[in-house]
Formats: structure tokens, C-alpha cells, sequence
């Protein structure tokens, strides 16, 4: 179907969004294994961790339990309690269940987030590189993405005095995605502080995306959520899915003012109802059961990640930024753009694929045109075959 009978056909909201590049990636991916063909996947950021036992025990004993019917919208009132007593003794955060909701997957919690605070006219500050559905469910609510470029020199550092000079009469809201999904950055507290400050002041909402929160490699996680006074205007979208390796359980959640969360609840009656009811019961035990778990994952992606960028430091022309957080790389791959070589990241990647059959994502998916990301929640063995390859298909390409 053409761009121009789709136009036609469809409702606008579908046109101003595109598939998500990680999805399509991973659909190519799947092709090639169809085929036979074995792959190095650093595309997906999934973790390559098995669920701990004791939360799948926990949605075992649900099932044959027979607690399989519909919950309340928001979720069971001891899955609410959890997720904010979890929070609060790990940010300092004071919600109450009222102010939570439970939702099928992180995704979703923000897709609700924007929709129900979003309009024709809104803009929403939006740092790059950003996670690649960001752009898209913004346009999707009718608002107006507002890019804040970073510095890879900087170490794609976010500071309040960027964020404050992209702020217009008519910014709604402002994301803040840390640690960062492509790059592992993280905001500074003092900058994270003054962000949320500076919004509450002004009357804009902070939707924080912590998905991956305690994957921070320098100093203790931090929280949006935990500056009490600034409540009113911040709206923590969180995860179980990177935390606990349950992605698949889809697991998420937001925490906000009531109303918003309310406003959450209204959208999501009308859409998902609630999320699986034994999916609910493996939550409260991933929340209030032992984190040792949580600390053994972070440790070996440290591990992961100090083994990938020395790899990638004996790539003659690829440089990369040292990630604090999160499990991914971003190399910047330019000096491999160009005459004679790939004329763009999206066509290198393709390249890496079905060349080299080491599954990456192009920086194009994630607001910059230089980089390559790579998902490092893998295993180690894994690391050295991928990074092998690409050593090989750069030293062709160079």
C-alpha cells in the first residue's frame, strides 16, 4: 500500500507514527533464523537472565489457585501497596495506592501518560537521543515533539539549564529517561532536582521514565519521585520487565497525582482493563521478595558492559561513550559513513545483519544518524563471538 492510500484510508493519528525500529529489526532477525541462520542479537534490549524462581512460583500457585478472573482496572489493592511501599523505601518517595496503577508493560504506562495529558498544540520536550517510541506516541497524542540535542562529547549529559531553554508558553511536558535507552546515560541529581523544580514551578509535568532505574552503574539509583513537594507535576512510568527479566509478563506501572492516575485508569478501562490477574500475583512477589536477585543481574551487566567496550576500543574508527547505566552501547560508527562505505547508519546496520549476522539497531530509530546501538544483555560468550564479527566486517569495510 502507498504512503499516499494509506493517508487516505487511515486516521492521522496512524499516519504520524511509524513501526518501532526495534520491532523491525527483530522481525528481520526472525527471518534470517528461519532460514537457518545463526545470530549474534545485541538488538532487542531484553535480558538474557531466566525470571527468578520465586516470582514464577508465585504466578504457578496463582494459576492453580484459580485466580485467573478480571481485577480492578488499576490492579489488585495489594499489587498497588507493593509497588508504592517498594518505592518509597527505595527513593524516598511517599505515594499512596490511590496514586498507583498497574498496566501490561512500561509501554503502556506511558502511552497512557501522554494520551491523557498530550493535545493538539502541546509541545513536549524531548531529549536525543531518545528511546524510539517516544517521538512517536507524542505525535500519535497530537503533540509536538521538541528535540534537545545532548553531546556525545559530554556524555549525552542532560542538564536543567538545556531543558529550561527548550521551554516555551506552550510546553506541556518534559521527559527525562534515565539511565538513557540508547546510551546509558544518566542525569545528575542536582541536575535531576532542579528539572523537577524548575517544571513544578512553571506548571509542567515530568513523565520519568525509570525503566531501567536500578541498572545505574555510578552512585545509588535515583528517583524523580523522591522530591515529595514537587508531586503535583511528576508522573514516574516504571517497569518491572528490565528489573526482574520479565519481559514478556508485560509489568508496568505509573505513579502520579491522583487525578492523572484516575484520568490512567478512565483510558485504560476503555482499552486493556486490567492487566493479567496471576501476572499481578508474580508482581507482588517480584516487589516484595528478596532484591538480591536485582543486585546479581546489575553486577554481571557491569561485567557485560566493560567487555563489550573493550572490544569496541580495538575497532580502529569507532569510538564509544562509557554507559553509566542501563545495558546498552552507542558507538559512533561515522568514520564507516561515506563514499566507498555505508551511506548511512540504517544501511550499515542492514549490512551487520546480513553480512556479518550480528543484529544491531541504527542510530536513526533513536535521533542521531552517527550510531549504532547495541544491547549487551547477552551472555558473555556471546559478547566475544558478536564483537568478533564485527571486527572482521569493519575491518572489510574500513
Amino acid at each position: 500500500m502507498t504512503t499516499s492510500v494509506a493517508q487516505k484510508i487511515f486516521a492521522d493519528r496512524v499516519n504520524r507514527i511509524e513501526v518501532s525500529a526495534t520491532m523491525a529489526v527483530t522481525a528481520e532477525a526472525a527471518k534470517l533464523r528461519a532460514q537457518g541462520i545463526n545470530l549474534v542479537d545485541f538488538g532487542a534490549g531484553e535480558p538474557h537472565f531466566a525470571t527468578p524462581r520465586h516470582i514464577k512460583d508465585a504466578a504457578i500457585a496463582a494459576i492453580e489457585g484459580n485466580f485467573t478472573r478480571y481485577t480492578a482496572v488499576s490492579g489488585i489493592p495489594e499489587l498497588r501497596k507493593a509497588i508504592v511501599e517498594r518505592h518509597a523505601a527505595d527513593f524516598g518517595s511517599n505515594y499512596t495506592p490511590d496514586e498507583a496503577i498497574f498496566t501490561t508493560g512500561g509501554k503502556l504506562a506511558l502511552f497512557e501518560a501522554i494520551n491523557v495529558l498530550v493535545d493538539h498544540g502541546d509541545e513536549v520536550v524531548l531529549p536525543v537521543p531518545y528511546w524510539v517510541s517516544f517521538k512517536d506516541i507524542i505525535q500519535f497524542a497530537g503533540g509536538t515533539p521538541v528535540y534537545l540535542e545532548t553531546s556525545e562529547a559530554e556524555n549525552f549529559r542532560i542538564t536543567a539549564a538545556a531543558i529550561e531553554q527548550a521551554i516555551t508558553p506552550r510546553t506541556k511536558a518534559i521527559i527525562l529517561n534515565s539511565p538513557s535507552n540508547p546510551s546509558g546515560a544518566v542525569i545528575a541529581p542536582k541536575d535531576l532536582e532542579q528539572v523537577v523544580r524548575l517544571a513544578h514551578e512553571r506548571g509542567i509535568y515530568v513523565l520519568l521514565d525509570e525503566c531501567y532505574a536500578y541498572l545505574q552503574y555510578t552512585g545509588a539509583p535515583i528517583s524523580g519521585g523522591s522530591f515529595t513537594d514537587c508531586k503535583e507535576h511528576v508522573i514516574v512510568l516504571g517497569s518491572l520487565s528490565k528489573t526482574y527479566a520479565m519481559t514478556g509478563w508485560r509489568a508496568g506501572f505509573a505513579l502520579g497525582p491522583k487525578p492523572i492516575i484516575q484520568a490512567i485508569s478512565k483510558l485504560q478501562s476503555q482499552s486493556t482493563s486490567s492487566t493479567a490477574a496471576f501476572v499481578q500475583k508474580a508482581a507482588v512477589a517480584a516487589l516484595t521478595g528478596s532484591q538480591q536477585c536485582v543486585e546479581e543481574m546489575r553486577t554481571d551487566y557491569i561485567s557485560l558492559r566493560d567487555q563489550v567496550l573493550a572490544h569496541l576500543s580495538e575497532i580502529p574508527g569507532v569510538r564509544c561513550t562509557v554507559p553509566e547505566g542501563a545495558f546498552y552501547v552507542y558507538p559512533n560508527i561515522s568514520a564507516f559513513l561515506g563514499k566507498g562505505k555505508a551511506s548511512s547508519a540504517a544501511e550499515l546496520s542492514t549490512r551487520l545483519l546480513h553480512e556479518a549476522h550480528v543484529v544491531t539497531v541504527p542510530g536513526e530509530a533513536f535521533g542521531t544518524n552517527e550510531h549504532i546501538r547495541l544491547s549487551y544483555a547477552v551472555s558473555h560468550a556471546d559478547v566475544d563471538e558478536g564483537l568478533q564479527r564485527m571486527k572482521a566486517f569493519f575491518a572489510k569495510l574500513g
